[in-house]
Parts: C-alpha cells; structure tokens; sequence
C-alpha cells in the first residue's frame, strides 16, 4: 500500500496488482469442461489456494481487469500445464501434490 500511495505522490497513473487466476471464468452449460473445473477451483479451492480472497483484496483497488489468455496442448499435457501454472502461482513447492 506505501508503494502505491508513493506513486501517487511522484505522478504514476496506475499500478499492476497482477492477475487473479480463474476469477473471469464463468459456469455455463455449453462451456468447456476445463472452464466447468477452473470455475469451480476458485469457488471452492481453498484448500489449494485462496483465488477468491486474491480477487476481493484486488477489487478494493477498484482496478481495470483484462483478460489474459493461454494457449494449451490437449489431453494430459493440459492438465500438467496447469498444475505448473497454479504451482508457479501460489509460491508453494506443489500445491496439487497429494491430488495428481
């Protein structure tokens, strides 16, 4: 937060707080099943990482959100992608460890 109000002060229009893994991910009935998954990991995956509390501490800043998109392989090598994804952004060794 000093950072920012720093900024300010020294004439910085804006500040990237970064991204908010799955929080632009919606559950609809013809979406993709790894849409289904990703949506429901950050509703309910806590245990793994906390995605909903990252989003809300974020929207405090009233920020201007942009997609960001990622081009994947299919089958298993998807699943691995974004296992090392979510591994490289929680900062844990490997959050999924006991699950995969």
């Amino acid at each position: 937060m000093k950072l920012m109000l720093w900024g300010k002060e020294n004439g910085y229009r804006g500040f990237s707080l970064g991204m908010a893994p799955l929080s632009g991910l919606e559950k609809r009935q013809f979406s993709p099943l790894w849409h289904k998954v990703g949506s429901l990991i950050f509703a309910n995956g806590d245990y793994i990482y906390n995605y909903k509390g990252l989003r809300d501490f974020k929207e405090k800043f009233n920020p201007v959100w942009s997609p960001k998109y990622i081009a994947l392989p299919t089958g298993l090598k998807k699943s691995l992608a974004l296992k090392d994804i979510a591994t490289l952004i929680s900062g844990v060794k490997d959050p999924f460890k006991d699950i995969f």
